[in-house]
């Protein structure tokens, strides 16, 4: 999704972390696009920060890293996945790109091609990765069936979990989203997070 100004550049200077007081011993990395970095919200508010909570109430031994950033790509993904895994040395990565390619109507052999790059490279430092799939509008025709598919295809090719749908019961939910009808308001965060969540609880260990 689109970006505000400079707020790239924001979230590169300091990735957003969500831990409890006592620093805990496993890293689940948030790796997507505005839909994840709380774009138009209080960070707080946003969905890897309610994760963050949950874990904690749970009494799971897990901080959150967020770093997403708005208006990313899965080209743009896929060029910074290796420094943000060297950094943080996470067990789990959270996959949520892809919004964009299908919005800009990029090849949707590129967005395969660039998921399972990042999905490989997250594999090979041993983490745990959920991919977080997104649908684009049905009048983007075949392409849109297309776009989704290719989410089950390199969860299947790179044996690795999948969410089917992060807006999953927001999508048709116009009073979930904000004025730009794009990005989801901060009452549709938990019902993103509980997406995330199916796909991501059988993961932590």
């Amino acid at each position: 999704m689109s970006c505000i100004p400079n707020y790239r550049s924001l979230l590169l200077a300091g990735l957003m972390l969500f831990a409890p007081a006592a620093q805990a011993v496993q890293t689940i990395l948030v790796f997507g696009d505005s839909l994840s970095a709380g774009y138009g919200i209080r960070q707080d508010a946003a969905w890897p920060a309610l994760l963050a909570k949950r874990l904690q109430e749970r009494k799971l031994d897990y901080s959150v890293v967020n770093a997403s950033i708005s208006g990313e790509t899965t080209s743009g993904g896929r060029t910074r996945i290796d420094a943000a895994l060297a950094r943080h040395s996470p067990q789990v990565v959270i996959i949520a790109l892809g919004a964009n390619d299908g919005l800009r109507g990029l090849p949707v052999a590129q967005l395969r091609d660039n998921l399972s790059a990042i999905v490989a490279s997250a594999q090979k430092k041993n983490a745990r990765v959920l991919l977080v799939g997104q649908r684009i509008p049905p009048n983007y025709g075949t392409y849109a069936l297309q776009f989704h598919h290719a989410f089950d295809e390199v969860a299947k090719a790179r044996k690795t979990a999948l969410v089917d749908f992060l807006l999953e019961g927001v999508a048709t939910e116009a009073h979930l989203f904000q004025a730009d009808n794009l990005h989801p308001t901060a009452e549709a965060q938990p019902l993103l997070l509980n997406n995330v969540w199916r796909g991501l609880a059988p993961l932590l260990k």
